[in-house]
């Protein structure tokens, strides 16, 4: 066995920083490259608005339903009045993605089928994200961030 000098432990110990060093930079590369990190442009001017955008979304009285049919490749959407009936909408956007990645997001194209709202796409498995807008007839605009888990 060879004797342990001053020059393989500092090998040793430049090497292990060198080691968790690369680590590091490349998660905070990933990172950065994959998450777009922001909710809103400018949080203090959305802020300015907020409690009356949610007072005029609550008034609506709507609720939203979801669901994805991996067979079909469909995600459905029901939203419901205060009764309990289907709502027509003015204008509907939603961004389907990866909570932790915007590499897979997309932008389906919406249309409404027996009081539904239906759009194709093809969703693997894992969680995803629903971030939805839409407008009511008088112009409210109504949002909702929904969690989807898609399993087989």
């Amino acid at each position: 066995m060879r004797e342990i000098t001053g020059k393989h432990v500092l090998f040793f110990t430049v090497s292990a920083f060198a080691v968790i060093i690369a680590v590091n930079l490349t998660m905070a590369y990933k990172a950065v490259s994959t998450f777009p990190g922001l909710e809103v442009k400018n949080s203090y001017v959305a802020s300015q608005t907020f409690d009356d955008d949610r007072a005029a979304q609550l008034a609506l009285g709507w609720s939203l339903s979801s669901e994805y049919d991996p067979v079909a490749k469909q995600v459905r959407l029901l939203f419901t009045d205060a009764e309990g009936l289907p709502v027509t909408l003015k204008d509907l956007s939603v961004l389907v993605g990866r909570t932790t990645s915007s590499a897979e997001d997309r932008w389906p194209e919406f249309s409404r089928q027996a009081g539904a709202y239906v759009g194709n796409t093809e969703l693997g498995m894992g969680r995803w994200m629903l971030r939805i807008e839409a407008r009511a007839a008088d112009g409210t605009l109504f949002r909702q961030r929904i969690e989807l888990s898609v399993r087989n």
